[in-house]
């Protein structure tokens, strides 16, 4: 009999992940079953991927860059790669503003419905708001420099949010192998395509869980957002926020379906919809999981194996896009910073529009290594623009819904860029 394909797989759990969440809601069944028995099964299987993801990001990174050999090749791939990364993020942000002001999601919740959502997530908000405003007291105007070094390597290492310090590392010691001698660097880059090849055993032999993964942490969401008694009240600030959803959700199905396609159209052959194929289980986990370094694996397999992108080239350029190419996350930060704008009446002028284009931008990287993602940047654009932090509250009721969606077009976008540096690289 024919094993069953590993993203039909996902998929199936997946659906029958929301079956038994709603059969569980509908029927009264006690939500402290899912969550005590169910969840952390999904928890494990999620913490099983957060575990690999900086040693397979570092050890990949060493792998992919000496392999190339050569600091002119490596200069040339990474300079593709950051261009192409640097405008899928201008994109992602202005289409984002752009649609915001399109839709005009803000103009729909009434005072009443603003006032609601304020007070029951103020506590939420206040949380994120308190982290920025610690960041902004020890912050010194070059600290975003000052980070992109660690202090103590393996302090970082053990920190999945200290992503681009991993990189920036792996990246200089990979300089560093190339430029000494054959004879010493050759047992150094030895020991790490072991443990790299190691790593992607282990990537397989946990992907062979994800189904109950995927099930788990689905069916666990879903009671844990809806709940047995409070559907209703949910039910309604959802519809409220409803059109803003759908801006989020327009805007990342642009970037996924017309822009990624005009790139890939524009610097290769490869059928786009043969590519959404070959990388669909990277995306399903993606989904799932709610995190590019969680996917990086599954993303990395999709393209070696059925794309037949280079390992010099997807270990490079993969973690990089990880760790400075957020574009589901700009599209996003930018919705909901002009969606809070008009729900609160603030007008924003054509010049802040701009800086927020810029902030947004530089946001994903700058705030890579803050605890609270997202939200954290969110609210310190907020407050450099004037908004007040607290509409952060009018937001985070849909939010780890649009958080699966925008990690799915973040994925999307890393393999898009190292499939064009693939193919420009077979030209040379």
């Amino acid at each position: 009999m024919k094993k069953i394909e590993s993203y039909i797989q996902i998929l199936i759990a997946l659906v029958l992940g929301v079956c038994f969440a709603v059969c569980s809601i509908q029927f009264g069944w006690p939500a402290s079953f899912t969550i005590s028995y169910i969840k952390p099964i999904g928890t494990l299987f999620l913490n099983s991927l957060k575990m690999i993801a900086i040693p397979l990001v570092f050890s990949s990174l060493i792998v992919g860059i000496t392999s190339i050999g050569d600091t002119t090749k490596f200069s040339r791939i990474g300079g593709k790669a950051f261009l192409l990364y640097a405008f899928s993020m201008l994109a992602s942000s202005a289409l984002g503003i752009f649609f915001t002001h399109l839709m005009q999601p803000g103009s729909i919740i009434s005072p009443s419905t603003r006032d609601s959502l304020l007070q029951l997530y103020a506590s939420k908000a206040e949380q994120h708001t308190m982290v920025y405003q610690d960041l902004s007291a020890t912050s010194a105007p070059l600290k975003f420099i000052l980070d992109l070094i660690p202090t103590n390597f393996f302090q970082a290492m053990s920190n999945n949010s200290k992503l681009l310090q991993i990189v920036i590392v792996a990246t200089l010691l990979s300089i560093a192998l190339i430029r000494i001698a054959e004879e010493k660097r050759k047992p150094v880059i030895q020991f790490f395509v072991g443990i790299n090849a190691a790593i992607i055993e282990l990537v397989r032999l946990i992907m062979n869980l994800a189904p109950i993964g995927v099930f788990s942490l689905v069916s666990s969401l879903l009671i844990e957002v809806v709940g047995n008694n409070a559907t209703d009240n949910i039910m309604e600030i959802l519809y409220a926020l409803a059109k803003y959803s759908l801006t989020v959700i327009l805007a990342l199905a642009i970037m996924t379906f017309v822009i990624y396609p005009a790139m890939m159209m524009l610097f290769t052959k490869q059928n786009y919809l043969q590519f959404l194929r070959k990388i669909r289980p990277a995306q399903l986990l993606a989904f799932t999981a709610s995190s590019t370094s969680a996917a990086l694996p599954a993303t990395m397999d999709c393209l070696e194996k059925k794309l037949h992108v280079p390992e010099e080239i997807s270990r490079f350029v993969l973690p990089l896009g990880t760790s400075i190419n957020m574009d589901g996350t700009a599209i996003y930060q930018g919705v909901a910073i002009c969606f809070i704008a008009q729900a609160l009446g603030v007008d924003l002028s054509l010049t802040t529009q701009l800086i927020l284009v810029a902030n947004v931008t530089l946001s994903s990287i700058g705030v890579a290594g803050v605890p609270g993602g997202a939200m954290v940047a969110t609210t310190i654009i907020l407050n450099s623009i004037g908004i007040p932090g607290a509409g952060l509250a009018l937001i985070l009721a849909p939010d780890r819904i649009l958080d699966m969606c925008r990690t799915v077009t973040n994925i999307t976008g890393d393999a898009v860029v190292t499939v064009i540096v693939a193919h420009t690289e077979k030209k040379e």
